[in-house]
């Protein structure tokens, strides 16, 4: 039963898991950059895929949307305008500025169409219980990389990264996936998250190319290429370093209980913040240099999903700076009022790139 969040309260959009642990193989690269295997070959990947068969996903959003674990002490806030920059002792203390690509990285439409649907849910299991967050389609050389909170992706209380992965762009509310299946090949992200630091609670994962069920005479499905995630639904830039003061919009598909106990998201809707952004800290979260958006009442269910700097509506396309972490109740009433990111800077980038190098060699 999760606890009721009381005044000035930060509770995390998703699963909270408390353990530094790592399984599997981690490659290290530069800035404490990890990266772990999910599904790295086609038999892998086609077992997760047989998975989640189109009966499993028609009720994939009655699952659970990752939920608090508890409840943080007072946290503050400081004033918008000042920088986040080397300030982040946790990163600047053991990153290796990358030497290869800028820090920035512009977004892309996909190949046909003008306007962007990188937007959607990622679907996995912890232990033996199916869970689901939100998260959005990057840019990237490899066209195959999906952001998304820390927590959607690696747990380390059981601990170990989640079991059967998937992204679903631009999810309909009837199961139904038109812009394909994405199985995820590998999980980028920094060790400090392992240790359930909430300054780094983002990732990246690869996926491999994408593919949609088509039903058989016989009533039995099968698989059918769709090609890569960005060449589908484009791919959201990528900006660091960029402190705090700006203007962001924040998006996901919500579905838990206000403080209240009320539910006024379905998490089969989209659904978005916008405002100016602030510093924020949580010390029992190791959450030092945190960046808040308020107002903004998203719950559970929106976690992972993207803040976007110079977002347009024109094109659904912005610069990724940020993803759904924590949420908050500031004023103690019956809603959240606010939700937090992870800063994102120099290290964020080595994360992106180490999972945009693992899907480079594909076709």
């Amino acid at each position: 039963m999760i606890p009721p969040v009381r005044s000035l309260a930060a509770a995390a959009l998703g699963v909270l898991l408390m353990v530094p642990a790592l399984t599997g193989v981690a490659n290290a690269a530069p800035s404490k950059v990890m990266t772990v295997p999910l599904a790295k070959t086609d038999a892998d990947m086609k077992k997760v895929a047989e998975y989640w068969q189109p009966d499993r996903l028609k009720k994939a959003d009655s699952y659970s949307p990752a939920t608090p674990a508890g409840n943080a002490p007072a946290p503050s806030s400081t004033a918008a305008g000042s920088s986040i920059g080397a300030a982040v002792h946790a990163a600047s203390s053991t990153a290796k500025q990358a030497k290869t690509g800028p820090r920035d990285v512009a977004p892309a439409l996909p190949k046909s169409g003008s306007a962007a649907k990188t937007m959607g849910k990622v679907f996995f299991r912890f232990g033996n219980k199916e869970f689901w967050c939100s998260a959005s389609a990057v840019a990237s050389k490899s066209k195959s990389v999906v952001a998304t909170a820390g927590h959607c992706a690696y747990d380390p209380r059981q601990p170990g990264e989640a079991h059967n992965w998937i992204f679903v762009p631009n999810p309909q509310a009837d199961g139904t996936t038109p812009d394909g299946i994405y199985v995820g090949a590998s999980l980028s992200l920094h060790e400090d998250w392992v240790k359930g630091d909430y300054d780094f609670d983002y990732a990246f994962v690869t996926v491999h190319r994408g593919f949609v069920w088509e039903k058989q005479k016989d009533g039995t499905y099968t698989m059918k290429d769709v090609g890569k995630l960005q060449d589908n639904v484009g791919g959201q830039g990528l900006a660091i370093s960029k402190g705090y003061g700006n203007r962001v919009n924040a998006f996901g598909y919500p579905a838990g209980a206000q403080p209240d106990g009320t539910r006024p998201f379905n998490g089969k809707t989209l659904e978005t913040c916008a405002g100016g952004t602030s510093k924020t800290t949580a010390p029992s979260r190791e959450l030092q240099y945190g960046v808040l958006l308020q107002p903004c009442n998203l719950t559970a269910g929106a976690s992972g999903g993207p803040w976007l700097w110079k977002f347009q509506s024109s094109t659904k396309l912005g610069y990724l700076n940020g993803v759904n972490s924590l949420t908050w109740n500031r004023d103690a009433r019956g809603a959240y009022d606010a939700v937090s990111a992870p800063p994102f800077i120099a290290t964020t980038a080595d994360v992106y790139r180490q999972a945009d190098a693992q899907g480079s060699s594909e076709k």
